[in-house]
This record gives structure tokens, sequence and C-alpha cells, in this order.
């Protein structure tokens, strides 16, 4: 029978109690007249958010027919969202790329894959001629998979020896990754899923769970409507379905998370709600940070964040009053100002309660991108393979070691290169080969009326390869179909460390090539060798590809050793380090709290949180972590744009329930995109009733930089924040993706036309969701 994931997005409850298993609910969804009987089913996981719940893939005829949850798996039980449940039609839309194509004379043609690959190897051996590798660039994605992105990363840093290679997850989880390694010494979630059926208190910052990750809250609300429910703290500006369940709503002005977090710190330590014994034994810092809370009183944190003294008290009280504590971050403190400073503040909110390392205690600085964790534990983002320091000349001569090249090869003179720095390069002109894999930057980056003039330089060499021609796509000078999941066989990683595999259930359409078959003939058309002038790419299947990456990751926080395609195969998951000494997998990390901070073993050496100047190796061995986590504080300062008389309101961004990133396959499922077709702009009832704007009026949002026009809804957010959802380009983009018309003959519908270039300094990751705009009615 088939399940609706419209109209009941979390499904029907499965209350329980604190430590019962969660119980399972298989959510399926056939095409008309498919029976789960007379269909094959293939194994897989959902890579439309970072939750990574387990499904199977149904075929029938060669075709994809539908998918179901599985019900073994331990990271959803069986449950599927509606992006999971509708997202898989996207493999068989009509407008799929089946053809190379390369620009001639202006327009894309259809091409060989001889003729495209040809040319994409010739223009990096011009490019590499005359500008060496600092002329190359990469930006990939954060929906491939493992072996998709350590191929990429080995050709880029060992192979061409370029530090300009960056993956969309620098939109979305940068933050994450650094905070972690402030914190903690290397990156890679603390806790595990199953704490949240297991926590007395839910603290939930920046997060809307219930349209971002739909089946983990569905897991919530099971615990939220079962006996002795967690208690909820929400920060958030919005009134989403999470603050509606909230015993505190901290309704927050953006860009004022780290003041609120300061004084939370700041009264848990004044009301004595602090493990000090787990503070002396297995912290540092806490000196520092007490000194700088210490100025954060309830009433000044009122005055900045707008919210009221007697809110930031009771919060306080909730969380200091916790026995089994579970925190979360994600893009309301990722994307917005002083986002790595703030994510540590959640850090430490957990370490002053000694909540980490046991059932129910825990914080996530959860992902975005379904596969957001590979592209750092691959090294495809701005981190060295499996989690090694740029910094330490022992770890890059050993990855040097085991990739079979000259230590000097490999990039490790600066920070590998982020993506908003890498535009800069291309705008300049020091950057002139870019190859964009499985992301639209022309839709999600900052100021894209700039992003969009680099894009479309001459000078600019641009490759991209996808599985349709999106907005991106249509600006290139070569475009490689791409196959895609469940068109090719793969690994991926969730943000609890659960490693699934997805295998392949149906061929993909035309000449579409895996993104894994795409890089190795682009290594073997360079003729890229080890410095014993063998093929410097060794494998020539995803499994090989998978066995040469465990043997990386060998001894490093994500042990990856233990596991094989086989182990994979049948079962719910299974959560890295898995190793010798774990070969069943780890569920939680620092159960003996003790912290990967050893200046020899950590993967960064710190930043300082207000400024992003990189801390060096006497520095963090200063500190004298040594095992221990580190408690970092950072006093707040204004956001960049403030709000002014002529642009009033705050702008910011997020996700809708029914959409992912630039909804390149989202839009292309009929039940998704009919349920949120087109964008809208958010206004709190009364800033509309003083501009006269009703429900549905077409409004103007201009910032400095660009303008964007939607319908209003009218909410009970707070007032003078205005919101919009940043997944759409172009109202017309879907029903006619190939159009001429220019993007300036189109109304601006991105948000992201209006967002600033600014980035946060210590995790580089841009601040999206923090703009001054004015907002008025379009007249009729």
């Amino acid at each position: 029978m088939s399940t609706d994931r419209i109209d009941d997005v979390w499904g029907p409850r499965s209350p329980h109690g604190p430590g019962e298993t969660w119980p399972t609910r298989v959510d399926v969804y056939l095409d008309d007249g498919v029976r789960e009987s007379e269909v094959e089913w293939h194994q897989s996981a959902c890579v439309l958010c970072s939750n990574g719940c387990g499904m199977d893939i149904a075929v029938q005829g060669g075709r994809m027919v539908g998918v179901r949850g599985r019900e073994q798996d331990r990271v959803n039980h069986g449950r599927l969202g509606p992006k999971g449940l509708y997202g898989w039609q996207a493999n068989r839309s009509p407008d799929r790329l089946t053809s190379p194509l390369v620009r001639v004379a202006g327009e894309l043609r259809p091409a060989s894959w001889d003729e495209a690959m040809t040319l994409v190897v010739e223009r990096t051996r011009e490019v590499l001629r005359n500008q060496g590798p600092l002329g190359m660039g990469f930006f990939t994605s954060g929906q491939l998979f493992l072996e998709d992105y350590y191929t990429l990363g080995l050709i880029a840093r060992a192979g061409i020896g370029t530090p300009h290679l960056d993956a969309n997850t620098r939109l979305c989880t940068a933050t994450s990754d650094f905070a972690l390694k402030e914190s903690f010494g290397t990156d890679g979630a603390p806790g595990s899923l199953t704490d949240f059926d297991v926590c007395d208190t839910l603290f939930l910052v920046g997060h809307n769970m219930a349209e971002t990750h739909t089946v983990l809250w569905a897991r919530v609300l099971d615990r939220l409507d079962g006996p002795e429910p967690p208690r909820l703290v929400v920060v958030d500006p919005r009134r989403t379905p999470v603050a509606e369940r909230a015993e505190v709503h901290l309704a927050i002005r953006p860009g004022t998370n780290l003041p609120l977090l300061n004084g939370l710190q700041a009264a848990l330590i004044r009301n004595g709600a602090i493990d000090p014994d787990f503070v002396a034994q297995h912290t540092v810092g806490f000196d520092r940070l007490a000194e700088v809370v210490s100025h954060y009183d309830a009433e000044t944190v009122a005055a900045t964040c707008g919210v009221t003294a007697a809110d930031i008290e009771r919060a306080a009280e909730v969380i200091g009053d916790a026995k089994r504590l579970v925190s979360t971050c994600l893009q309301g403190v990722y994307q917005s100002h002083e986002a790595t400073a703030s994510a540590c503040q959640v850090n430490n909110i957990t370490l002053l309660r000694g909540m980490i390392g046991k059932p129910g205690c825990s914080v996530f600085q959860l992902n975005g991108q379904p596969t957001a964790q590979n592209t750092r534990e691959t090294g495809a983002n701005g981190d060295f393979v499996a989690m090694r320091n740029w910094q330490n000349p022992d770890h890059v001569a050993e990855l040097a070691r085991l990739w079979n090249v000259e230590s000097a090869q490999l990039p490790s003179w600066a920070p590998p290169t982020h993506v908003m720095q890498m535009m800069r390069y291309a705008e300049e002109g020091s950057i002139r080969f870019l190859w964009v894999s499985g992301t639209n930057p022309a839709v999600s980056l900052p100021e894209l009326h700039r992003i969009r003039s680099i894009l479309q330089q001459d000078r600019l060499f641009l490759v991209v390869s996808d599985a349709f021609l999106t907005e991106t796509a249509a600006l290139a000078d070569v475009v490689l179909p791409a196959a895609i999941w469940g068109e090719k066989v793969g690994t991926f990683t969730n943000h609890d460390r659960t490693v699934h595999i997805s295998e392949r259930a149906v061929a993909p359409p035309g000449e579409a090539k895996p993104d894994l078959e795409i890089f190795m003939a682009y290594a073997a058309g360079l003729g890229l060798k080890d410095k014993d002038g063998e093929p410097l790419v060794t494998w020539r299947t995803p499994e090989e590809c998978f066995d040469a990456f465990k043997a990386v990751t060998r001894g490093r926080p994500c042990d990856y050793s233990g596991l094989t395609y086989d182990r994979l195969r049948g079962g719910s998951g299974i959560q890295w380090p898995c190793n010798d000494e774990a070969p069943d997998g780890t569920e939680r990390l620092y159960t003996d709290h003790r912290f990967n901070t050893d200046t020899d073993y950590c993967e960064d050496y710190g930043h300082d949180l207000t400024t992003g100047a990189a801390f060096e190796r006497k520095d963090h061995a200063d500190l004298g972590a040594a095992g221990r986590a580190i408690l970092k504080a950072a006093h707040h300062h204004p956001p960049h744009e403030p709000v002014s008389e002529q642009r009033p309101f705050l702008f910011t961004s997020g996700r809708r329930v029914y959409h992912f990133h630039t909804r390149t396959k989202t839009g292309r499922a009929r039940q998704l995109q009919d349920a949120a077709p087109t964008p809208w702009v958010e206004l709190a009832a009364a800033d509309a009733q003083a501009l006269g704007i009703a429900e549905g009026d077409l409004v103007h949002v201009e910032s400095a930089r660009g303008h964007l026009e939607a319908p209003a809804r009218l909410t009970g957010s707070r007032e003078g924040v205005v919101f919009a959802p940043f997944h759409y380009g172009y109202w017309d983009r879907m029903e006619d993706p190939a159009s001429s018309t220019s993007a300036e003959e189109r109304r601006p519908t991105a948000a992201n036309e209006l967002t600033l270039t600014a980035w946060d300094p210590v995790s580089k990751q841009p601040q999206v969701k923090l703009a001054a705009v004015s907002v008025k009615k379009v007249s009729s």
C-alpha cells in the first residue's frame, strides 16, 4: 500500500518512552498498478538529506518504479520522508542529459565522449603549461559517493597538485567540520541517533528539524508524544513546527546566536549547573570561557537578541536540569554570523554539563548535504584525507607514502582553498579551468549576479558534470552527462557516522556515466603517474576504490578498515570507526572521555574564533589539551550589514520540506513540485499590515546587491525578519530548462540574489542567512 508524505509529512505516531526501541514503520511508494511482490528490490539509502535513511529501490522491466524504507535499518526503522519517498522520480525525468555537450559558436551542441574528454584534457594541459596547478579548480557536490570524492581528491591533490578543491558542503556543513575540530580535535559526530530515544532534554539551535530532517523529527515526535517526553528548547527566529512544540522558544534576532549562547553558559555557571569534576578532568580553557561569558548577563543578552531575560533564564534552567541532554545545530548557526564561534558554544554547553560519551548525551553538529561527511573524510573539501592535518608534516608525509608520490607534490603550503576564494581567483583570472560536478553554484552561492558573471567569463573554461542542464551547466563549455544515485554502486556516510552501500538498480540513460568512471578517464587521459611511473589511480571499480580508501583511514579517527561491501550488504548500516578493535562499528565516540586533541594526532591546530587566524603547532601544544576537549570562547561583534532606514528588515533563508538544494532532483518529482511549485516571502503579520501587504500579494524584496519578487505569506514569526526558501532559481526553469531567455530578463526569485559575499572567518562558510533588505508591495 502506498504512503502519503505530502499532506502527512511525518506519518502516524509510534509513541514510546525513554530507552525503549523505536518501533518500525515501513513506508512504501510504488507506481500505480505495481505490486511489491512483482518487483526486484535493490539496497540503497536516501541522498536527499543527511539522515541517510535506509531504503530499497523497486525495479520492474529495467525501470525504477518505486521505493520502500528498510525496516531493519538503524537510521530510520523503515520510515521515509517526502523527498525520499518521491524524489527518485527525477531519475526518470525526460530532460536527463544523455550525451556530452560542447560549446560551439556560443551554443551547447551534442558531442561524443571522445570529443568532450579530449577537449577537457587538452584544456587542462594548456592551463597547467601556462598557469601551473594554481590555474586549476574543482568544485564538487554533497551528493556523490565516497568513491567519487576519493578519486577526485587524489587527482586534484596528488596528480595535479592544486589546493583549489572544495565541495558544496562548504555551503552546508563546513562549520560543523570546523567546530568539531576546534572542540574535540577531529571531525566526527560524537553521538548516535539512538541518543534521541534516550535523552530527557533537547536543545535545538538554528535547526528546523521538521522540514530539514523529516524522519529524525518523526523520531523526536514519537518521544514527545510518548511517556516521559523530553523537554525542548528551540532557538529560531521563525515559528516553525519545531518551535511550536518547544517548552521554551527563543525567537532571536538573526545574527545573535553567539551572545545568546554566551548568556546561557553564563547562567549555567552562575546557577551551579555545570559538572565541575568533568570540566576539571576532561577540558581545558574553562577560566577564559568563564571570564568571557561573565559579560553576558540575561538583561544584556535580551536587549541584543530581542527576547526576554525571563525566557533566557528559563531556557538555562531547562538545560541545567537535564540528566541526558542532546543538542543540535544546523544552518541557522552555520550560515549565519559568527558561525564557528557559535557552534563551539553549543559544544561548550555539552562539555560544561558533562553530557558526552554516554547514551542520551551528545552534541550533533548536523550535516545538510547527504554525503557531506564523505567530502570531509576523503579530502574533497577543505581537509586532507582521513582527517589528517595539512599543517602536520608527518601527516603529509604519511599520505604521500600511501599514495606513492613525493611529499612536495601535495599542496600543503597553505590551507586548501574554499569555494568563495576560488571564485575570486577565477574573477581575477588566475584560475582558468573550473570543473563543477554534481552541484549548481549559479543558484546556491551568494550574490548571484557576481557568480554568473564569473562563470560566464570567456577566459574561464567551465566543465560541468551533472544529470540535468542546470543553471550552471547552461553556462559551461563542456557538459558531461552523469549517472546518479540508483544508477551506480557506491557508499556514503550520514551525520552519525553510519555507512551505507547503494547498489546499481538500473542503467543510466543514454551515454551517461558514473562520476567515478568520468574521473578515472580524466586521470588516464592526463597520464597521471605516481613517483614510480605507475598509474596514480590504481583502481578500476568502486569496490577497489573503497578498499584503497580503507587503507588510508587505518589508524585515523574515521577508520573504515573493518568495513567491506559484503558487510554493508543486507544489513542496516555500520558506524565508523570499524576496525579490529570495533569489528561491528562504534556507536559513540569519547566514551572514555579522551578526545582527539593530542597535538601529533589532531586534525587541526585551531583558530582564533573572532579573526580566523590559524594557530600553529606550538600554539596548540601550549594549550596542553593532550586528550582533553577544548572550551573555546569568543565575544560577540555586530553583523557586517546592519539594518538601516533604507533597508529596515533582516533577510534570512532556508529549506522547505518538499525540496532539496536547488531542486535539481526534487523539482522533477511531480508530488514534490506540485506541493511547492514556486517560492514565497514570509513576513510577520504586523510588518505586512504596516506595509499594506496582504496574503498572496506579490512583494519586492531588495538588498544592496539584488532583488527578488514572490508572493507574500503572513506568519507568526518575529517582526523585522523576512524569510524566503533558497531552492528556487527562476520560476520557468523547470518548464524550460534550456530557455535562451537571459537571467536578467526573468523574474528574480532566487534568495541568493540578495545575499552578500561574506563568510565565517574560521570555516569560510558563506553567511547567506543575514542581509539588510527593504520590502514593498508590487503594484498590480
